[in-house]
């Protein structure tokens, strides 16, 4: 990468660089390489001609009047080529295209040429008392009317006049301004450059010392390769060992869970049969007992008759209902769950996850000297692009660079004095040619002043006053004045006028739409033996398609000089940046990486065996019937509460007496009964549901449960022991893909900089846009564009403001003679010398006042 930015500094030693970089972020996920390191650069290449901008607009304007047509751009191949004029159209185009420069300096040349003339014979005329020098004005009826439209005429001449010095005086001003300013503009790309010089070691330093950050990656993911590859084989391998020894540890919770059922059971089915025969024998005493009290002599009364008849229909009810003597036991199932549990499944299952579980930890213990190796590996890549780096001749070539770059500064700072004091001539000799249109229209605004503030339309021609007099000297002396200087002045006009014009249209605009860039494009065009000369010059190979629109427009968008330039070229930033050049021995390192886990057992033998015990223990033998059916009946044959309340109505029903008071005390008996017997046997009943329910749910398909999970736990076991080299292999590739990613991501990032970042060009394209569109262009060329618009409009105006100034001095000069108009008795009309009539006239001599 050193070498591209060695040929940019070599072949743009003079050129200014600026702009700061574009800051680098890298996405989510990759490696942070953090920011290029650059700096804030203080030239812009941006003019804004401020209020002026108006007038360089409308000269703009102007010129495309005056030359609509397109660049010629094969006209000035044809030029360039020295071909221009072997064939006869060439001139013809050449001739068109220049046609409204050609006509208009035709038109300037027939000005310089015919206005001395014509001031000439004007002179010589007026000498011969002809054309106007005659001192003698006819009284004409609209004189008055002639005279206000003169003076309207000329006031307007004289006012466009003088907007087209104020014109050429701002554009004069505004060139030297900018030529002051300049200095300062040059300073600030010599600073940027000298930046730029000693910024790029620096940015060639932080790419190279960024490949730290892509090793320390790397050797973190290998001291880690436990929680890395480790991790990666474990879950893959855990797709299937997960589920087995997850379905073994719910078989060994299933085995706990069922002897606790048949616990329950054994217990239950014991509280429940000797619960039955105690309230068997407390619902036979009760009837016995409500039997007698019924017998009593107190319920053959006619009252008491009926309620006792229905009691004594109910007793048969009091009696139990289900029968839980008649259950089998399930005290065998029960001794061989618990000799299965004599062997702890869960602990052996746990084993098998904890075994499992250590697969990082072999895969550390394995890959130990492996690991050495690639760090050894990665360390010497590291010193191979520190040492080659160091080879490359960057400092001394910048080194170079700055010695020139220092010479030229002092070359510019020794002669931009002689450059300000040139422009000052320069500035002089415009404002020498501004001030002689100043002097005519001071000549003519004096004398319309005077002539229009001293006319006294009561005098007589001849006898006008000293300021009307003088008002109209003033404007024959702007006459003169006007025919002195203005073929100077249009001399000046033509001048700048073609060479500002065509600079204007044969660089500045083609320049702005890059039609420029495509005629030095041309090939063969600046050297008959080169297709591209900016390739030609560079890689000394003028087939590489490299142009300057393309490098400026590259510029333009602020790519790097070795995108912009093609610098591949010369030096192939992808063949040192190759990925298989610094990964193919870590990668042959990585795929001898083999891993054994032979020694993982999930389940043992005795665990297997003890899963098949607990399928055999019998628990699918248990009637589950002859418990559900004795089980969904209720304890006693009517409810005890019932029943109570019944009989307790019934006695209520009763006269009162002893009768009334016994059965209350049944009822309150049987209550007791219910709530210190019955509710304990259900209670009883839902424990043995539970339990019976649940062990008929574990039951059902015991033994095919327990082959299918000793059938995953086999499956997983041998994929371990079988098939995890492919699975190891799998991830090992996955696990080398990412650490040769590291490595992909910096050469990327370096491609990346290199073509953006690093020795950015936008500079470049600064510095073209500063020296063409700037200085030439907006400080030169719009600026004398601007003069000779102002100067040649002023010039131009001169002519009509002649004509008006001659017409109008008649109107306030002082006579020598005039017409005087006697009455009609008289019958004399007409011209007369006023001595003849005894009228005194001091002005009158026999010769001819010249102006």
């Amino acid at each position: 990468m050193a070498v591209e930015l060695c040929l940019l500094l070599l072949l743009f030693c003079g050129s200014t660089i600026s702009e700061v970089q574009p800051i680098y972020k890298p996405p989510p996920g990759t490696l942070d390489f953090g920011f290029v390191p650059s700096k804030t650069y203080d030239t812009g290449a941006y003019h804004e001609p401020g209020a002026i901008g108006i007038l360089f607009k409308v000269v703009h304007a102007f010129l495309y009047l005056v030359q609509p047509n397109t660049f010629p751009q094969d006209l000035i191949r044809k030029l360039a080529q020295q071909q221009f004029g072997n064939t006869q159209g060439d001139y013809q185009k050449a001739i068109y295209y220049e046609i409204g420069f050609i006509v208009s300096a035709a038109l300037g040349l027939l000005f310089i040429l015919l206005l001395p003339l014509v001031g000439l014979c004007f002179c010589m005329c007026r000498c011969c008392d002809n054309c106007g020098g005659e001192m003698h004005q006819r009284q004409k009826k609209n004189a008055d009317c002639q005279r206000s439209c003169f003076a309207t005429f000329l006031f307007v001449a004289s006012l466009i006049i003088s907007v087209g010095v104020l014109c050429a005086y701002a554009a004069n001003q505004h060139l030297t301004n900018q030529v002051r300013g300049a200095k300062k503009l040059v300073n600030s790309n010599f600073k940027d450059l000298k930046i730029f010089l000693n910024d790029t070691p620096a940015q060639i330093d932080y790419l190279v010392n960024q490949y730290n950050t892509t090793k320390d990656k790397a050797l973190s993911d290998l001291n880690n390769v436990g929680p890395v590859l480790g991790t990666r084989v474990q879950e893959q391998l855990g797709k299937e060992v997960r589920p087995a020894l997850d379905a073994a540890l719910t078989m060994a919770g299933a085995i706990r869970e069922t002897k606790e059922a048949l616990e329950n059971v054994s217990v239950s089915v014991e509280v429940l049969q000797e619960g039955t025969e105690r309230l068997h024998a407390n619902l036979t005493d009760v009837k016995m007992h409500l039997s007698n009290t019924l017998n009593d002599s107190a319920c053959n009364a006619a009252q008491a008759a009926s309620t006792c008849n229905i009691i004594r229909n109910s007793l048969a009810q009091l009696n139990i209902n289900a029968n839980f003597s008649g259950l089998p036991g399930v005290s065998l199932q029960l001794a061989k769950i618990n000799d299965v549990l004599k062997i702890d499944l869960s602990s052996l299952v746990q084993k098998g996850y904890a075994a499992f579980n250590d697969t990082p930890d072999l895969v550390v213990n394995q890959t130990r000297n492996i690991l050495s190796d690639i760090r050894s590996v990665l360390e010497s890549i590291g010193s191979n692009i520190t040492t080659f780096t160091r080879a490359l001749p960057v400092q001394k070539i910048l080194a170079d660079l700055m010695v020139h770059l220092t010479q030229s500064e002092a070359y510019v700072q020794d002669y931009f004095p002689l450059v300000e004091q040139y422009d000052f001539y320069r500035w002089l000799g415009c404002l020498i040619l501004c001030c002689m249109l100043v002097l005519i229209l001071v000549f003519y605004y004096l004398g319309l002043l005077c002539g229009t503030c001293g006319y006294d339309k009561h005098a007589s021609p001849t006898t006008r006053g000293c300021i009307s007099n003088t008002g109209g000297n003033f404007l024959m002396a702007g006459v003169g004045f006007s025919f002195l200087f203005s073929w100077v002045l249009m001399i000046v006009v033509v001048l700048t006028f073609v060479t500002g014009g065509n600079v204007e249209k044969l660089v500045c605009e083609p320049f702005e739409d890059k039609n420029l860039f495509k005629v030095l494009d041309t090939p063969y065009l600046l050297n008959k033996h080169w297709k591209n000369y900016l390739a030609g010059i560079i890689f000394k190979n003028p087939n590489v398609n490299l142009t300057f629109e393309k490098v400026y427009s590259d510029c333009k968008e602020n790519k790097g000089i070795y995108t912009s330039l093609h610098l591949e070229y010369l030096f192939n930033i992808n063949e040192l940046l190759n990925i298989s050049m610094y990964t193919e021995d870590v990668a042959l390192k990585i795929e001898h990486i083999q891993i054994n886990l032979s020694k993982i057992i999930l389940l043992d033998e005795i665990g297997k065996e003890n899963l098949l015990n607990f399928s055999s223990s019998g628990i699918d033998g248990i009637d589950f019937s002859a418990y559900l059916t004795e089980i969904n009946k209720s304890v006693t044959k009517v409810d005890l509460l019932s029943f109570a309340n019944d009989l307790e109505a019934r006695a209520d029903q009763l006269p009162k007496g002893a009768l009334e008071n016994a059965l209350k005390g049944h009822a309150n008996n049987i209550r007791v009964i219910h709530n210190q017997q019955v509710v304990p046997l259900e209670q009883a009943m839902s424990t043995l549901n539970q339990s019976i329910r649940l062990l008929k749910r574990t039951s059902s398909e015991l033994m095919v449960k327990v082959k299918n999970v000793i059938s995953a736990v086999n499956a997983a076991q041998d994929l371990i022991n079988n098939n995890a080299s492919q699975v190891i292999v799998q991830e090992t590739k996955k696990y080398m893909d990412t650490i040769i990613g590291y490595f992909e991501q910096y050469t990327e990032w370096v491609k990346e900089s290199i073509s953006m970042e690093v020795a950015a060009c936008k500079p470049i394209a600064n510095v073209i846009d500063t020296a063409v569109d700037i200085f030439l262009c907006s400080y030169i060329a719009d600026s004398v564009n601007t003069f000779w618009f102002g100067l040649g409009g002023s010039s131009m105006f001169l002519i009509p403001a002649i004509i008006f100034a001659v017409k109008l001095s008649k109107y306030y000069r002082r006579m020598d003679t005039e017409d005087v108009y006697d009455d009609t008795e008289n019958g004399n009309n007409g011209y007369h010398k006023e001595h003849l009539y005894g009228i005194h006239n001091p002005v009158f001599t026999s010769s001819v006042e010249q102006w």
